[in-house]
C-alpha cells in the first residue's frame, strides 16, 4: 500500500451533501453498484462548506504529489500567511520565500507562481478572498468551472475538486490518476478514455449525491488494493473485494502482468 493517511485529507466533514444510501442491490448501473460496494468498504463523506481559495490553493499544493507531501506545506502556507485576508497576503508574497514554505510538496518554484499568479487574479476580479468564496459557492457550476479552468495551474480535476469539496455541488466527480485508471480498468468507462471522458461517463452513471463520496473512494480503493503496477488481484484472486464486479481491462494474472487499459487488445469499453 502507498504510504497516504488512513483518511483521504482532501475533503473534510464540514457542510455537506444529502446523506446517500449505499446499497448495490439497488443499484441502477454497474458505476452505481461500484460506488456502493465502496461505501461499504470506506466511510461516506460530507462535502462543502470549505472556503473556495483556500482549496484551490490546498489542491494545487497537491497536484503531482502525495497527501503526506501537500499537507506539510499547506500547514506552512496557512500559518505563515493565513492572518488575514489569504488572498492579498498571496499577492504579495515574495515568490522565494513562498516557495521555501511549501518546498514539501515539491515542483514548489512552479506552485509558488501559480499561487501568487491566481491570488493576484482573484483580488482584481473578486475584490478579496470572501468574495471569490462566494463565487464558487453561488454561480452556476458551469460558470465556475470555466473560469477555474482559466487560472493558470489549474486543470479539470483541480476545478473540479473546488466546486466539489468547496461549492458542496452535487454530481461532480473529479477525476486523478487513480479514477481514471480504476474505472477504466473495472469496465465502468471506455477503455481509452481520456481523463475527461472519464469524468463525464461517471458523472452521467452515478447518482449525484454520491459522485463525491465515489471519488474519494475509489482514490482510496486505488492506493490499497488496485495500484497501477500491482494490483492485488496479481498475487491473489481472492484478495480484490471489488473481484466480481471488475472486468480486469489490461490485467493479466495468468502472467503477472499490466498494461494501460487503452492498450488491452480485449478491451471493448464499458457497458
Amino acid at each position: 500500500m502507498d504510504d497516504e493517511p488512513v483518511e483521504n485529507i482532501s475533503g473534510g466533514d464540514s457542510g455537506g451533501s444529502v446523506e446517500a444510501d449505499f446499497d448495490p442491490a439497488r443499484s441502477g448501473t454497474r458505476a452505481e453498484a461500484v460506488v456502493d460496494r465502496l461505501g461499504g468498504m470506506y466511510w461516506q463523506k460530507r462535502y462543502g462548506g470549505r472556503d473556495g481559495f483556500v482549496c484551490l490553493v490546498r489542491t494545487i499544493l497537491s497536484q503531482n504529489t502525495t497527501d503526506v507531501a501537500s499537507q506539510p506545506a499547506h500547514d506552512a502556507l496557512m500559518e505563515r500567511y493565513g492572518g488575514g485576508d489569504l488572498a492579498a497576503n498571496l499577492a504579495d508574497a515574495a515568490r522565494p520565500e513562498l516557495a521555501e514554505t511549501i518546498s514539501s510538496a515539491g515542483l514548489y518554484n512552479q506552485k509558488s507562481k501559480r499561487i501568487i499568479d491566481i491570488a493576484e487574479r482573484v483580488l482584481a476580479e473578486y475584490g478579496d478572498t470572501a468574495g471569490f468564496d462566494r463565487f464558487v459557492r453561488e454561480e452556476p457550476p458551469s460558470e465556475v468551472r470555466e473560469t477555474l479552468l482559466e487560472m493558470n495551474g489549474v486543470g479539470p480535476k483541480t476545478a473540479d475538486c473546488v466546486l466539489l469539496f468547496a461549492g458542496g455541488r452535487g454530481g461532480v466527480f473529479p477525476v486523478d490518476t487513480h479514477v481514471h485508471r480504476i474505472a477504466r480498468r473495472l469496465g465502468i468507462a471506455p477503455a481509452d478514455a481520456d481523463h475527461e471522458a472519464v469524468r463525464d461517463a461517471l458523472e452521467t452513471a452515478v447518482p449525484e449525491e454520491k459522485c463525491g463520496f465515489g471519488h474519494t473512494a475509489m482514490i482510496q480503493f486505488g492506493r490499497e488494493y488496485c495500484t497501477a503496477r500491482t494490483p492485488a488481484c496479481l498475487e491473489d484472486p481472492d484478495a480484490c473485494p471489488m473481484a466480481d464486479v471488475c472486468e480486469q481491462v489490461g490485467v493479466y494474472p495468468e502472467t503477472g502482468e499490466t498494461v494501460d487499459p487503452a492498450d488491452a487488445p480485449e478491451a471493448e469499453g464499458a457497458e
